[in-house]
Formats: C-alpha cells, structure tokens, sequence
C-alpha cells in the first residue's frame, strides 16, 4: 500500500484489523500530516486492500493518532493520540457504506499519552498503559474503573490480556513484568527474570489447550523467546526464533501461530504446537521499526506498519488450514470406503452363511447348515481340551 512518506497521503503510524460478518473484513489505518483514520477493505483473493478508503475521520490540527485498539465485536475501537486524549468511535453499516463515528467518552479523555491499549477477548475489559507508567482496567461498556494504579511500571512497554479474560500482564521500559487480575485489579506476581534479562513483549497462549505466557526477553546480547506456565507462573523453556531484538508480537485468534516483528523490518511467524518458524520474511521494511503486526481474523495473512513504508499486508507461507467442509468430506470418504472394503471381504469370503443349498434338500437340511449335522464326523467348532 502507500510509503510511508506519500505525498499527500500521510505517514502511517498505526493499523489495526476489523472483524465483519461473513469474513468481510476491514483494516483501520491511522496517518499523520495529515492526521486521520482510514477504514479500508481487504480483498482474501488478491490479499490486498481496497484502493481507496471506504470510510474517513480527520483529526484536528495537531493531533496525531498514535495506537488502535478494535473491540472483539468491530463495531467499536479507541485510538490514542499525542495529545493525550484517548478517542472513542462507533463503526456503523457495511460494503461501500461504512460511517466512522467519534463518540465522547469521559473517562478517557486527558488520560496522558499512551503507550498500550487492549480489549479482553469477551471484549467485558479495555485497558490502558501510559508511558508515565500508569495502568487503568475499566469494565466495557460502563467504564466502571476496576484498576487505576499509578505505579504499576516506570513506563509501559507491552500488554495483552488471556485467554479466559482473566489476566492481563504488563511490560516495561525497566525490564520487569507483572501479572493483574481483570476482576478486581490485584496484582497476582511480577515474573521472575535473571539480572541481566529485559523482558519486553507478552502474548498469551490463546488455543486453550495450552496455559502459557510468551514474552520476548533480551538476556544479554541474545534475543529469546521464553515461554511460562501461567498455572506456576514459572519458566518451562526458551527459543531463539527470530535472531535480532523484537518491537513487537502478537498470536493469531486461534492460537496456532505466533509472530514477531524486528526492530529493522524482518518478521517471522513460529508454529506454536512445535516452537518451529513456519515463514520468515527479511527486509519487509527495510530498516524500519515494525510499529504494528497483527494476524487476519479468518486468513493465514499478516497485517504491518512502519513510518517508513507504510502498511503491508503478506500472505504467510504456512500449512493450509483444513476447511470445515473438508472435514466432512474426508469423514464421508472414510465411511463409503469402509463399506465397499467391508463388501469386498463379504462376497470373497468363505463363509458358512454363503454355502449353496441343493435343491432336493428338506427343512432339516436347512437347520444342519446352521447348527451342523450331528452325525458328522467333522465340526465347525472347535472343542477346547479338558
């Protein structure tokens, strides 16, 4: 899509996937210079987006946009901006007449600059993580505040809640960790790190088969991958996946695939179950920071932004995903070539039940062919020795 430098068009700063029915999916892209939010289609078959946006909301003189969070539904998302305003916006119809609408919502507003923005994924929970390091936890829609702790890092760096909406864990600037309970805003630990490990970005494990946190950690010079158990709270192992420090990570909505994002454009995205990279692409955006990185709700495609090469869109070299009427197929293949085999067998065999019959043979001949003749010497059965 467009460089990040387009005359007239704006730099990109930030973009975010939109769910819709029937997999119409949208993409919002916020620029600056000038600063607006742009709503655009996404077309599965050519994996790209509509030329021109479908829906426009300009902001001030000003203000940039400077983060998108989307709630699970799309039919609301907030944008942070630079002027430490959070703004709030309803997505109303579809096809070619999508309206953006900017809604007040008082509590945040003047909240201060942000730095992390996130709806839990039953969409009941927004928070937000400021780089003066203060964390609040509303309750959406009410915006009934849960948390609002002033200290909760030195300055945020990431955030992502779990699975179950039931924990949200936070990064910072520092290197620390912590884990928040959603329900009532305690805090349940700060993850353990050695001296000389920075843990930077967190993405809960969203299968449901498997309870755990990955974090990007910088331990010295080496970039990591570590994994933890978020029954203990506890270390289970590490990967060294992407070879360079990450700006950013995020899991695809089924939990299959894991995705980071280099500090100089590279990304790579890791097959969960085995821990192994399924697709590398170098130089995505070359020598830029990849500012956002984000999987299609329905398809094996990657959202990413950069200030310098704008937004891109790549389909991921990965296993195809099994459709459901595949599966249904492959079931019923299963079950018609068992019944054929199974008559196959029948119709070779040579079974009692298919020996012919003579003609002048009574009734009696009849029940000798099932119970067998008493006189004979030979039996279909045989006896175990007493």
């Amino acid at each position: 899509m467009d460089g990040g430098d387009a005359p007239g068009q704006g730099t990109v700063m930030c973009a975010a996937w939109i769910r819709r029915p029937e997999n119409a999916h949208l993409v919002m892209v916020g620029k600056s210079r000038p600063s607006s939010l742009e709503i655009f289609s996404f077309d599965p078959k050519t994996t790209s987006l509509s030329a021109s946006p479908k829906a426009k909301y300009e902001f001030e003189e000003g203000i940039d946009p400077e983060i998108i969070a989307v709630h699970p539904s799309g039919d609301e998302l907030v944008c942070s901006t630079s002027t430490g305003d959070c703004k709030f916006f309803e997505l109303c119809g579809g096809g070619d007449k999508i309206k953006l609408t900017a809604k007040e919502q008082l509590p945040l507003q003047g909240i201060g600059q942000q730095k992390c923005l996130a709806f839990s994924i039953d969409g009941t929970r927004f928070a937000t993580g400021g780089v003066d390091g203060r964390l609040r936890i509303f309750e959406w829609p009410c915006m009934r505040v849960i948390l609002d702790e002033s200290r909760a890092h030195k300055s945020f760096q990431d955030m992502d809640f779990s699975l179950d909406s039931e924990f949200l864990a936070s990064t910072s600037t520092d290197g620390s960790a912590r884990i928040w309970n959603t329900s009532d805003g305690a805090p349940i630990t700060t993850l353990e790190r050695n001296s000389d490990e920075k843990i930077e970005l967190c993405r809960f494990s969203k299968d449901g088969t498997k309870p755990f946190l990955f974090c990007s950690v910088q331990r010295g010079n080496k970039p990591l991958t570590v994994v933890w158990d978020i029954s203990t709270w506890k270390k289970i192992g590490h990967r060294r996946l992407l070879g360079k420090p990450a700006s950013i990570m995020s899991i695809s909505l089924d939990g299959k695939y894991l995705a980071l994002g280099s500090k100089d454009g590279d990304i790579c995205v890791v097959e969960v179950k085995k821990m192994e990279v399924r697709h590398r692409s170098k130089r995505l955006h070359l020598g830029s920071d990849i500012t956002s990185l984000e999987f299609c709700p329905s398809e094996r495609v990657v959202l990413t932004t950069s200030n310098e090469w704008g937004v891109m869109v790549t389909k991921l070299t990965v296993p195809a995903d099994w459709k459901e009427w595949q599966i249904y197929l492959l079931l019923l293949g299963l079950f018609l070539a068992s019944v054929i085999a199974f008559y196959i067998f029948f119709e070779n065999s040579d079974s009692f039940w298919n020996f012919p019959i003579a003609k002048d043979q009574s009734s009696k001949a009849d029940i000798e062919t099932v119970l067998g003749d008493p006189q004979s010497d030979h039996s279909m059965w045989e006896l175990d020795a007493i």
